[in-house]
């Protein structure tokens, strides 16, 4: 028997937000140029090159945030926008507001200083959804994150302000941290919720986060189906699992995975994305792009036939 072969084309609902979104959102952190991160470059002809080829597919839903590259990711989505005339009917653009990159600032006030400048950059006069991005990263000792974010004044009340003002339609999370993600999901305060790197082929931490967001009505994403590029390339090519050195036991589980791939038939960076689309708790799986070939690549393998024994052997290799 086979499965798979998910259409690009088709739209799942977002959540309760009443947007209809592909299973597939194209993740635009790589067109901010972002070396550091992700070890190599990306111009500026080429990432509009690319937002071109997302806006000419099937794919009707984007994914960047104001820290990719410090605001150039939107400035070059905004670019490619008024080239266009604005976002084009049926398309979903999300961003995320972030702390101040340079001073660690992450108070409600950077909240809505952050938020204007993508309005700016992307030349949009209100955003659909945007998340809380990266909570985690507050770095004011004595202060834990979940206490500040949800405090008077603070950066959780600053955009559900914005979003009574009309600036913001939808409101979300972003994180890494899952403990920490579904207790902003359990607050009722946000619509959807997205996490990263954790609900892949080789790491299933995410399970709560999905649990808790199918249970609540809450739209869950899912970004990184790769790992940041091994369960792609393959571990000879790419031995990195969240943007840093692989450890050996994980990059000999891939390895095996990869050989039972072959043996089906199946490229190893189908399979990756398809279990993260074939689960019905995930309305869409953020895949980062950076070429425009890649568009089509990535319809392809979520079009790809699989074999229903090969999630079984599979998950034998990697219990």
């Amino acid at each position: 028997m086979t499965a798979g072969a998910f259409d690009p084309a088709s739209r799942r609902p977002l959540g309760r937000t009443g947007l209809m979104v592909s299973p597939v959102c194209v993740g635009c952190a790589p067109l901010g140029n972002m070396p550091e991160t992700f070890e190599y470059s990306v111009s500026e002809e080429r990432a509009r090159e690319t937002l071109l080829e997302v806006f000419r597919s099937p794919i009707n839903f984007l994914d960047t945030a104001a820290a990719y590259g410090d605001g150039e990711s939107e400035r070059r989505i905004g670019r490619v926008l008024a080239e266009l005339g604005g976002l084009p009917e049926g398309y979903v653009l999300a961003t995320k507001a972030d702390r101040d990159l340079r001073t660690g600032e992450f108070s409600g006030e950077q909240m809505r200083r952050s938020v204007e400048r993508s309005l700016r950059l992307l030349g949009l006069e209100r955003l659909q959804l945007v998340y809380l991005h990266d909570p985690e990263y507050l770095d004011e000792p004595g202060r834990e994150p979940f206490e500040y974010m949800m405090s008077p004044g603070g950066p959780v009340e600053a955009l559900l302000g914005l979003k009574e003002e009309g600036l913001i339609e939808h409101l979300g999370i972003a994180g890494g941290p899952v403990d920490l993600l579904v207790r902003f999901v359990e607050t009722g305060a946000f619509e959807a919720a997205i996490t990263h790197n954790r609900y892949t082929l080789v790491e299933r931490s995410a399970e709560p986060l999905l649990e808790a967001c199918a249970g609540r009505g809450v739209a869950c994403l899912n970004a990184a189906p790769y790992g940041s590029g091994i369960l792609a390339k393959g571990p000879d090519a790419y031995a990195r699992y969240e943007y840093r050195e692989a450890p050996e036991a994980l990059v000999e589980r891939v390895r095996a995975m990869e050989r039972v791939c072959r043996e089906s038939g199946v490229p190893l960076a189908a399979a990756a994305l398809q279990f993260s689309l074939r689960d019905p708790r995930i309305v869409s799986t953020v895949v980062g792009i950076s070429r425009p070939e890649r568009v089509r690549q990535t319809m392809e393998l979520a079009r790809h036939p699989i074999p229903e024994e090969l999630w079984e052997r599979l998950e034998e290799v990697s219990p």
